[in-house]
């Protein structure tokens, strides 16, 4: 039987982020489904993820994007057999979202965050391509801008318990081009979770922007022949950039 996929949207973003991804997955006749995750604090957002996965039956993969990452780590669901993250921040026991994001410097041009007086935080309009999907074409950016979803600070400041991926098999999209988050703080996540990992020179979307690579990262967790699409240099962590000069898309 093959594996439901459900997909968790991150910080500033809902489940239409998915869109692409989705089309091509079920053009292969996979169930999909994504996630819808509230973003008031990673428990009220781990709650969620549980009611979702309570409606499917049979084997689950789950696939994250930046923030949930932290999500899919933290849920206990024993039907899950394998996780994707694309471009995701994956906490360890004891550790907050926001440690992880600060691990490395930002990018020059990553937008300066702050929350409002709700305790939300918004991404500038003008950050969306300049650096949270620069890669994207005008119209991709503007209807990113008009769907964002704030993020709270709950999210990021609350500690994870023992993640997932320590026994899960997991898989690791490493975005090169990313100015959301740091490569490197990427590479480093990736690999201290010995997911089999792929690195490509995309965005902080490539949900959006490389659905097609998206989709064969998905598609070697949820079919094992599938691995076979990825060469074997680009799961090679060597190919993921170390320097901090490289970091910048």
């Amino acid at each position: 039987m093959t594996a439901a996929i459900v997909l968790a949207h991150g910080a500033w973003a809902d489940g239409s982020s998915w869109a692409a991804v989705i089309a091509r997955l079920q053009s292969r006749t996979l169930e999909v489904v994504a996630a819808p995750l509230p973003l008031t604090s990673l428990a009220d957002d781990v709650a969620a993820l549980e009611r979702t996965l309570a409606r499917i039956a049979g084997p689950i993969v789950l696939v994250a994007h930046a923030y949930a990452g932290a999500v899919i780590g933290a849920s206990r669901n024993e039907r899950v057999q394998a996780l994707v993250f694309v471009a995701a921040l994956t906490p360890d026991q004891g550790e907050t979202v926001a440690e992880v994001f600060y691990r490395d410097k930002p990018h020059p041009q990553a937008p300066q965050l702050a929350p409002d007086t709700h305790g939300f935080v918004w991404l500038p309009v003008d950050a969306f391509d300049v650096a949270f999907c620069q890669h994207a074409s005008p119209q991709q950016a503007a209807l990113l801008a008009a769907t964002q979803r704030p993020i709270n600070l709950a999210c990021i400041q609350e500690r994870a318990p023992t993640p997932t991926w320590r026994t899960k098999p997991s898989w690791y999209l490493v975005a090169q081009d990313d100015r959301m988050i740091n490569p490197a703080t990427q590479l480093f996540l990736a690999q201290r979770m010995a997911a089999e990992i792929r690195s490509a020179k995309v965005d902080h979307m490539p949900l959006v922007t490389a659905p097609d690579l998206v989709v064969e990262t998905i598609l070697a967790s949820v079919i094992p022949s599938e691995a076979s699409v990825i060469p074997s240099e680009a799961r090679d962590p060597s190919n993921c950039p170390k320097d901090p000069s490289l970091r910048s898309g």
